[in-house]
């Protein structure tokens, strides 16, 4: 309820600040039955832009359902949608810079300048790895500060600090993956990486997750060396 409520404010404000804010005046004029004939054309680009994100979204969801069919599932459960959210959350960083890459491509190439299509990509992708490293060493030094937002049990604090190992690497390539991906978009190539979400998150990493879960019992600890 409290994110609904959160994303209509959300909407209303955006609204109001299109329609009243005059720097849009010369940009946006109103509705118009012209701009119907190009519904086909940007959901050519709109539709697998979507489902670039949604692939990637349902994936780390199927993860917290998959945990409530593991023994002990209340706690496999909480670690699980502990370890999603962190990794939500981090994401939310890299995703603002991933329109932005798109955004600044998609301009020069437009503009006939690919060599400053490269260099946007590039100084982006410097700045979500920075980021990303500020998160890591956050991570590291409070992971049980951090799981204690969310729970205020020993078990899935000590068990949340064993998976951090595993979280931070996801986290720092995922940086990586997120400006990366911006970038296509602004290609043009939505229709690409539709297909590598789909193979990489459905054909390779959620048959992994489920043989490492079920197979080898591993659930969701990790074994110490």
């Amino acid at each position: 309820m409290a994110a609904s409520i959160s994303i209509w404010i959300s909407f209303l404000l955006l609204a109001l600040y299109v329609l009243f804010a005059n720097k849009f005046q010369n940009t946006w004029t109103g509705f118009s039955f012209e701009s119907f004939r190009y519904i086909i054309r940007n959901s050519k680009l709109a539709l697998p832009s979507a489902a670039m994100i949604c692939l990637e979204v349902w994936a780390f969801e199927i993860l917290v359902v998959l945990a409530g069919l593991m023994p002990n599932s209340e706690i496999s459960t909480s670690l699980v949608a502990i370890c999603v959210n962190t990794e939500a959350i981090a994401f939310m960083i890299t995703i603002g810079l991933s329109a932005a890459t798109s955004t600044r491509v998609s301009n020069e190439l437009g503009a006939g300048n690919p060599n400053q299509a490269k260099h946007a990509m590039v100084v982006t992708l410097k700045l979500s790895i920075l980021l990303a490293v500020a998160v890591v060493v956050s991570l590291s030094l409070g992971h049980d500060i951090w799981a204690g937002f969310f729970s205020d049990s020993h078990s899935i604090n000590k068990k949340f600090a064993e998976m951090t190992p595993l979280l931070i690497p996801s986290i720092a390539v995922d940086a990586i993956q997120g400006v990366l991906s911006g970038a296509v978009r602004g290609c043009g190539w939505q229709r690409v990486t539709v297909l590598a979400n789909l193979g990489a998150f459905y054909f390779i990493g959620m048959p992994i997750a489920i043989v490492l879960g079920f197979k080898f019992h591993l659930y969701v600890k990790v074994r110490k060396l």
